[in-house]
């Protein structure tokens, strides 16, 4: 498992944007697919976001239009954009990486991953 490195969580208020950041090694950010997953309170964790290394992302339909994942390649750092967010997306959201294919939130979800600390998101209203 590859050690990934989570930051940027906070407390913000309702319709806030945060950007979380997810530090990774050079062969992993170019050779993995990495995503965002969220752990909320009373619901399972769940994959939000992936990034494959050819650059192709992909979404849950929770998120869709709010979040976004990014990367700086200068930095091997994922980024993990979030606009307009609500109360229900307040958790833990931990990055992780595979060697998988396809890259996508539906075939992440299915794998087992090492997880890290996260960082913490709260949203007030």
């Amino acid at each position: 498992q590859v050690p990934l490195v989570e930051s940027g969580g906070g407390s913000v208020q309702a319709g806030g944007s945060l950007r979380l950041s997810c530090a990774a090694s050079a062969n992993t950010y170019r050779n993995y697919c990495m995503a965002w997953f969220r752990q909320t309170p009373g619901k399972e964790r769940e994959a939000v976001a992936s990034f494959s290394s050819g650059g192709s992302v992909d979404y849950s339909d929770s998120v869709k239009g709010r979040l976004t994942i990014s990367s700086d390649n200068a930095k091997n750092t994922l980024y993990l954009q979030m606009n307009n967010l609500k109360d229900e997306d307040t958790g833990i959201y931990y990055c992780v990486a595979k060697l998988v294919s396809p890259c996508k939130v539906a075939t992440m979800a299915l794998l087992s991953h090492s997880w890290g600390q996260g960082t913490q998101v709260t949203v007030s209203s």
